[in-house]
């Protein structure tokens, strides 16, 4: 009789054909055995279904009803005690389903456990990845502990809790970690640890991240509303200046290519956003060098600059859509 508690990993999936065999044969290397994996095909178009048919795992497809309810269904299939949501652009560390259990054994006030992306890429596509790559490594990884925004794309969840909390809110496919990693603050704990690692295929266009984070931030708007209560975790105070000042400079810029005096403001607006968080460009500088670290600063600028914008839209969309309030009313 197996006393390990068994793990479904349940991976969602929409025209990822690129980056499945990676994922799934990550998973075929884990020191921890006790798991099955349920591959959940949100309606590809690509050769997805064929490439999961190659591994050892359960594939069920469905038509695109979005990752929030990917992930949903393969929770209800899960025939594990712990359920390890995984991304299929990720691939995991031998070792993270095994620390995943150990974490879980070591806390029971636990309800979820996440880990964090590695600082190399899966795949090196862009320089434009490499930015994405160790910006995201940073902030998650100076984030370590206790927080309350999840990250379900390789973080799990005691079965019974998720059961319990009713699972992702299925109109959100962008936001949706932050707004279950909340209610399922309100009775247990989430932990983000970097003992469970794994390599990301991130956005490798500007375009792509933008897009994505701007509606990311325009959805979050209403959470804020509605919840009352701060994210623990990476969006830190010094972090949220450093968006406003970073707001205040896109306003500033176009006024200082016609009048000089302005480049003056723009100027110490920059400043202001790199003194915010200046230990994550101390880090770039490190890993990869000076120059690099230009290119990573001129990046996280833009990006931030798409995300201000977000909000403002969210805010302006919350004063007068009626419509938006509800849609976006998280948990309710």
């Amino acid at each position: 009789m197996h006393d390990q508690p068994f793990v479904s990993v349940v991976i969602p999936n929409y025209n990822y054909a690129k980056t499945l065999p990676r994922c799934l044969e990550a998973l075929q290397h884990q020191t921890y055995k006790h798991f099955e994996v349920i591959v959940i095909d949100d309606g590809s178009t690509d050769e997805s279904v064929e490439i999961a048919k190659q591994y050892p795992c359960r594939l069920i497809q469905t038509r695109n009803n979005g990752v929030s309810a990917a992930r949903n269904l393969g929770a209800a299939e899960a025939k594990g005690e712990i359920v390890f949501f995984l991304d299929s652009d990720v691939a995991l560390f031998e070792d993270a389903l095994a620390n995943t259990v150990t974490a879980f054994e070591e806390d029971p006030t636990l309800g979820s456990v996440c880990g964090i992306y590695a600082k190399e890429a899966l795949f090196r596509d862009s320089l434009f990845e490499e930015y994405r790559t160790l910006q995201g490594y940073y902030w998650r990884k100076s984030s370590e502990g206790y927080v309350t925004a999840g990250f379900f794309s390789l973080g799990a969840v005691r079965k019974s809790v998720f059961m319990e909390l009713g699972g992702f809110d299925r109109r959100l496919n962008n936001s949706e970690d932050i707004e279950f990693g909340h209610r399922l603050n309100e009775k247990y704990r989430l932990l983000l640890t970097s003992k469970v690692m794994g390599y990301h295929d991130d956005e490798d266009e500007f375009r792509k991240l933008a897009r994505k984070m701007h509606e990311r931030a325009r959805q979050r708007v209403p959470f804020y509303f509605h919840r009352k209560k701060p994210t623990k975790g990476f969006e830190t105070p010094l972090r949220g200046i450093g968006m406003l000042f970073v707001g205040l400079s896109t306003l500033l810029l176009p006024l200082a290519l016609v009048e000089a005096s302005m480049l003056w403001g723009f100027l110490a607006c920059v400043l202001v956003f790199l003194l915010t968080d200046a230990g994550q460009y101390l880090f770039v500088r490190k890993e990869r060098g000076l120059l690099f670290t230009l290119y990573f600063i001129a990046m996280h600028w833009a990006i931030t600059a798409v995300v201000f914008w977000g909000f403002v839209r969210g805010f302006f969309n919350f004063a007068t859509s009626r419509q938006f309030r509800m849609k976006y009313k998280y948990g309710e």
